[in-house]
């Protein structure tokens, strides 16, 4: 029975019934998330292995633009997943998109390396984050707009606040097994094939997070749409609401951009710019993935409470006023304990916006075509903002000699936030008017 039509019998079942689908989805959601990511966190590995280079700055922007490459992918599946899960289902649809990344997560844990087998190590390996790309492309969408249909009245932000969530999860025991990795083995065995550990845990609880999804309800929200359009109708439906769309993306913009920078550039970021150890940036990483946790859905109930325009100004703004202040403060005098401060602040911001920022989302898109849209907004930010954050600011750094110059980007970021926040929110906007009606 779907968790919705047990509330009015009884309350503890529907609570009960609610927790577990909110666990067995983002469950999935964990796991294609820490697979995308390991490939950042061991971007520095990965680039000697597979793209070697007399120049540290080359391998590097050689890796970070493969991993880069994947976000490109993202659009692209959102339009087909996520028409897909449109037309077919959230259950069916998400299963689809876990099969998908598991794929590209098992091709790059095996392709061997440049100097086994040429020019076909690199190859393969963009091939892998195509089709991991292709997968988060609808896989973000299709978890938020189930959490968002299977959420109590008047409490979507904090529901959707857990797609996040997991992320986060999947953020810290990427960390942590990167950081008992550092302990138990030379940074040479690491290097050459210690780096491929966590990606094969990864493959290992695919079978069980298959189960966990099998077994999810369709949401009534889903089966009480008449109709459920095809691929060429969501189409035309984007295109009629490319607006929408755009402004999403703008949306979108702040929180991708910040995320991928306090956690996938993190421990590069430590390790070849502030020149602190292995073990402070996994450290420090850990740190942010737990405070992500606790303020993601801290945003989304508050957001529910206050309304998402306050929270989304307010934090935009803070993000304009002070990321490349607390940035060169800790380029001046690098440590464990200013990277910390400095992290777990910008971490504020991407909890408490990204709390209200995904139910806002979900508001603004037509409904028949929910998952497509979310998604497509999701992943052209992604696409064009968060995705490159580690290859911009690696870029930003190498150019202008400054330490602290992925604060420009990412004020740039928050400047594209603060504008589509006021574009969407403005009077009698669309924005309102679906949060009136959620």
């Amino acid at each position: 029975m779907n968790p919705s039509s047990l509330a009015a019998k009884d309350p503890l079942s529907a609570r009960t019934s609610k927790f577990s689908a909110v666990l067995r989805v983002t469950s999935g959601n964990f796991l294609e998330q820490f697979d995308f990511f390991l490939f950042g966190f061991y971007a520095t590995q990965i680039a000697r292995v597979f793209f070697p280079s007399g120049s540290e700055f080359a391998s590097l922007m050689l890796t970070f633009s493969v991993f880069g490459a994947g976000f490109l992918m993202r659009p692209l599946g959102a339009i087909v997943l996520g028409a897909y899960i449109d037309e077919v289902g959230r259950r069916k649809g998400l299963i689809v998109t876990l099969s998908i990344m598991a794929s590209g997560t098992i091709l790059i844990a095996c392709v061997p390396g440049y100097t086994t087998i040429g020019m076909l190590a690199p190859a393969l390996v963009l091939v892998g984050r195509l089709l991991q790309g292709f997968s988060a492309g609808a896989e973000l969408g299709g978890v938020s707009v189930y959490l968002a249909e299977m959420a109590s009245p008047g409490r979507k932000g904090f529901y959707t606040s857990w797609q996040s969530a997991s992320q986060q999860v999947a953020i810290v025991v990427a960390a942590a097994l990167g950081y008992f990795l550092n302990s138990w083995m030379t940074a040479n065995e690491i290097g050459a094939w210690g780096w491929r550990i966590p990606f094969f845990i990864g493959c290992a609880i695919v079978p069980f997070i298959f189960f966990l999804r099998r077994s999810l309800q369709e949401t009534e929200e889903f089966k009480k749409q008449r109709h459920h359009p095809r691929v060429g109708e969501v189409f035309r439906t984007m295109l009629a609401n490319w607006r929408t769309v755009f402004a999403g993306m703008l949306l979108v913009a702040m929180t991708t951009t910040t995320f991928y920078l306090i956690t996938v550039y993190t421990p590069t970021f430590g390790r070849t710019v502030l020149k602190l150890t292995t073990a402070d940036s996994l450290l420090v990483t850990i740190c942010v993935g737990i405070s992500n946790f606790i303020w993601l859905p801290i945003g989304g109930a508050l957001s529910d409470r206050i309304g998402r325009r306050p929270i989304l100004i307010a934090i935009t703004l803070l993000a304009i006023c002070s990321s490349y202040p607390a940035l060169s403060w800790l380029a001046a005098a690098p440590s464990f304990g200013r990277m910390l401060m400095v992290l777990l602040w910008l971490s504020f911001f991407f909890g408490m916006y990204n709390g209200a920022m995904v139910a806002a989302l979900t508001e603004v898109m037509p409904a028949n075509v929910r998952v497509a849209g979310f998604s497509l907004a999701f992943s052209l930010a992604t696409a064009v903002f968060g995705g490159f954050t580690p290859a911009v600011s690696t870029y930003l750094i190498q150019v202008t000699g400054d330490k602290a110059a992925p604060g420009y980007w990412l004020s740039f970021a928050a400047v594209c936030g603060l504008v589509a926040t006021l574009v969407l929110y403005r009077r009698g906007g669309a924005a309102e008017r679906s949060a009136t009606l959620a």
